[in-house]
């Protein structure tokens, strides 16, 4: 794969955009108190001057039905020059539908810092084809507002990703997680969990690739779509990827799994980095479709907080990023901006 252009840094007292590409829960009565936390962690921690685009706050019954309204303002958060980044205010599972809307040159035209995740990965996808590094990281809704406090954890990771030109750096795991809280819970209520350290169960040595993935759901519905159809793109990547026990369901993850490798994806990594897994869920999914492939020996690296929980880190697209096995050690060797 060509090199990613990476967009400006981001700095305080920059504007930015929030955009619901996917669903529109944000614009919903029941989630107005939660955008509006999120916006100001934005603006309070990071500095940042928080713009809605027009139809982003509409709702999830308008923006189901008018998915060019969606895709209408990507394009002009983009091709607006006062906005130097967009954040995606949640994910959902029809961003696939903005496909004919987008125009590819306007992302390439106007590279700007784009972060999300979950079904985000459709439109990180679009970036990549657009030649352009994005940042497969929080959402407004499941994250930046998060109850109580923006965790430090994730705070650090938005900085180092986005605000900063020094390589990102080694990724270390965050000593302890939480489920995405969507209720009123009180602090007491929430459950936090030691986090374990990264596994390698499969792979030796140090292998580097430049980052490609995100959520195994979305790569679904993007199959045999123009955003897949380029091998080329996943060449010596290193690949990561949320999977596993799909709605539950091993079966369903093992489908997935296997839709993936039949699109030729795991072949062409030279890694494979996952989130925290259920060790019988790596087993009996993950390294059971792989090893159907025989990709006994690609390197298969879990407990990196990218997906479905809180805190996170921020994983640029088209960077490059080192695994190595025998230390346990997870780092991204460059920065995401320039």
């Amino acid at each position: 794969m060509g090199v990613l252009v990476k967009p400006d840094r981001l700095r305080a007292g920059d504007k930015v955009a929030t955009v619901s590409l996917s669903g529109g829960r944000a614009g919903d009565a029941d989630m107005q108190n939660r955008y509006t936390l999120g916006k100001r962690r934005l603006e309070e921690i990071f500095g940042l001057s928080v713009v809605e685009m027009p139809n982003s706050l509409r709702g999830s019954d308008f923006l189901y039905r008018h998915p060019k309204a969606r895709a209408d303002d990507l394009m002009e958060a983009l091709t607006n020059p006062a906005i130097k980044g967009i954040i995606l205010n949640m994910g959902g599972d029809e961003g696939i539908r903005l496909l004919p809307y987008i125009d590819f040159a306007v992302i390439k035209n106007n590279p700007k810092v784009f972060l999300g995740f979950s079904d985000g990965s459709t439109f990180h996808q679009m970036f990549t084809q657009a030649g352009v590094t994005s940042f497969y990281g929080a959402n407004v809704l499941a994250t930046l507002a998060e109850p109580f406090a923006l965790h430090p954890y994730t705070i650090k990771w938005i900085q180092q990703a986005l605000f900063s030109t020094e390589p990102i750096g080694r990724i270390e795991p965050c000593e302890a997680w939480t489920p995405i809280d969507w209720t009123s819970a009180k602090p007491e209520e929430l459950t936090w969990t030691m986090h374990e350290g990264y596994k390698v169960y499969q792979g030796t040595g140090r292998v580097t690739g430049h980052l490609m993935g995100g959520c195994g759901g979305p790569f679904r519905l993007m199959l045999g779509t123009s955003l897949l159809r380029d091998k080329g793109i996943w060449k010596d990547c290193i690949l990561f990827l949320e999977a596993g026990m799909n709605y539950g369901s091993k079966l369903a993850g093992v489908h997935e799994m296997r839709a993936l490798a039949a699109a030729g994806i795991f072949r062409e990594a030279k890694a494979l980095v996952l989130p925290r897994l259920p060790e019988d869920v790596v087993t009996d999914v993950i390294l059971k479709v792989l090893h159907e492939e025989g990709l006994t020996d690609l390197p298969v690296f879990t407990g990196v907080e990218f997906a479905h929980s809180n805190p996170m880190t921020v994983l640029p697209i088209g960077v490059q990023a080192e695994v190595d096995c025998d230390k346990r050690t997870f780092t991204i060797l460059e920065s995401g901006v320039v």
